[in-house]
This record gives structure tokens, sequence and C-alpha cells, in this order.
């Protein structure tokens, strides 16, 4: 057994749960399990479906065209990252969490979108090309700008409670002045502003959340979630008086990895990458299902 397999089937640190990611990375863009030591009966899911290993993107991945992002959790044993990918001509932003145990990995969820994944409605995606994540997200946070790990949840959660139902009330979470949101590579600016518009009254339920993922030297937290759309909502008015309509015509459904930076006890910056899905699709990972 390896040095870093030997560590890791005792207390796998933030430094071996994060050589689990580069190494995993690396296999994947080799097309080679054998690169990292994964366990014979490991999950792995791509987009929410339960594959075999290796399968999906394991096999058509051809370049990995951004540096990756990436955080861990050595309280729940899950390490996480941000990328983006070729699959030959197919642009796509890639989200990973591996779980590790005894040495191995025994999880692997993979949500990868791709402009095919959103084209109901049709939503923007960059190119990721060029593409560069916040570089402060990366930043170890300074002991007197963190928060406890209970704290970082809260605001996370905070946000997806804002985003469900959003009427133009911020509830308890506090946000940067210059706080923004990557969406598979498109930035939203002033997040803060755009829940005070009462721009996301479209949706109806943000479900099953899971903060699986809680950097606590970065200030990150990692999270998975679905937003649902009943799509019964036609025309609504933003809180200062602008008629819009809803770009949700039929039952709708965003499934998502996203992350969260918080520092000062604020939200500074937020990064997800996003899929549609069929309407109310449940997550294989969540345990205890939230149907909200």
């Amino acid at each position: 057994m390896s040095a870093l397999h030997a560590q890791a089937a005792s207390d796998c640190d933030k430094e071996c749960l994060e050589n689990f990611a580069d190494q995993y990375r690396a296999a994947y863009l080799q097309h080679d399990p054998a690169l990292v030591n994964i366990s014979a009966d490991v999950k792995f899911t791509e987009n929410n479906v339960e594959l075999p290993f290796p399968d999906g993107s394991w096999d058509t991945v051809s370049e990995e065209v951004i540096e990756a992002l990436t955080f861990s959790d050595p309280v729940t044993a899950n390490v996480g990252f941000y990328t983006a990918i070729m699959q030959n001509d197919t642009q796509g932003f890639l989200a990973v969490r591996l779980k590790i145990a005894d040495g191995e990995i025994t999880e692997i969820e993979h949500i990868l979108s791709t402009r095919r994944n959103l084209s109901s409605p049709p939503t923007p995606f960059a190119d990721p090309h060029g593409y560069s994540h916040d570089p402060d997200i990366d930043r170890t946070v300074p002991l007197d700008e963190r928060v406890s790990r209970d704290r970082l949840i809260y605001h996370a959660d905070g946000y997806f409670s804002i985003l469900e139902n959003n009427t133009g009330e911020i509830r308890g979470v506090n946000f940067a002045p210059d706080a923004s949101r990557f969406g598979n590579g498109m930035e939203s600016t002033e997040i803060e502003k755009g829940f005070l518009s009462g721009s996301y009254r479209s949706n109806d339920r943000v479900r099953e959340r899971d903060y699986f993922l809680v950097d606590e030297e970065r200030g990150i937290v990692m999270a998975r979630a679905f937003i649902d759309h009943k799509g019964v909502l036609d025309e609504f008015t933003l809180t200062d008086g602008t008629e819009m309509r809803s770009p949700y015509r039929e039952p709708q459904t965003w499934s998502l990895l996203e992350m969260f930076k918080i520092k000062n006890d604020m939200i500074t910056a937020v990064e997800a990458t996003f899929i549609a899905v069929p309407y109310y699709m449940p997550s294989s990972w969540t345990a205890n299902s939230d149907s909200r």
C-alpha cells in the first residue's frame, strides 16, 4: 500500500483528500482508473444517473481546459472540485464530489453541463476556454474573518431559502456588496440586488439540499440541490414595478452542485454547475429526501 493510501486508511486529512482529487483528475483524463485507488464497489453517478464504473464521460473526456478549483472536508471525508473539460469538440463544465474511506474512493458524483443539457428554457453557457475561477475562492480565510462550521452552512442554506419563492426579501443572510455568482461560467453580478428585486419568483422549490462538504479553512460550503419550477406562474412584478414573464412555461427542474465562499460572515462568491433534468427528479445520494 502506498504512503498516501496508508494515510487515507487511518486518517485522510486535507492534503490526503486533495491528493485523491488530483489523482482522480489525472486518471479520468487518461481514461485509466488504475492510476487512483478506487473501490471495487464504488458508487458512480453522472448527472444523477447511476452508471457502471467507468462509463459516461470517463470514455469521452479529451482535455481539461482550466485549472481545477478543489475543496476538502476531513470531517465528512469528501473532496470536491470544479473544472471545465472538452469531450472531443463538446465543451462542458464539470463539478465532482469524491468520498474517501479506508484508503479508497468509494463514491463518485459528477454533474457535467453541456449546451445540450440547458435547452429548456434556453440558458446562457460560457466558453470554458479562457474562463477562470474567482481567485479569492481558493484562498485561505484569515482566522479573524472565519465563522463556525454551522454558520457556514447557515449562509448556504439561507441562500437557497431566499432563492425559493423569491419575493425580494433577504432573510438573515449577509452578502458582500460585490458578491457575484458564476453558473456554467456565466457571471451574475451583485447577487443581493437580484434577490432584492424578486427576480427569481419562478422558483417554487429548492429541495434535497445537502451540505456534504465544508472547507473551514477556505470558508467554502459545497452543496447539492434541485430547483423546481411548476410552470404555472405566468406574469409577475419585480419590487421596482417592472412587469416580467416567467421563462418556465412547463414543469422544469435544475440539478446542481453549488459552492459558496463565506468570510467576515458574508457570502462573497458563488459558483455552480447545473443541468436540466426531468421535473422533480430525485437524487440517488440524498439519504433523507426533502420533498418540500
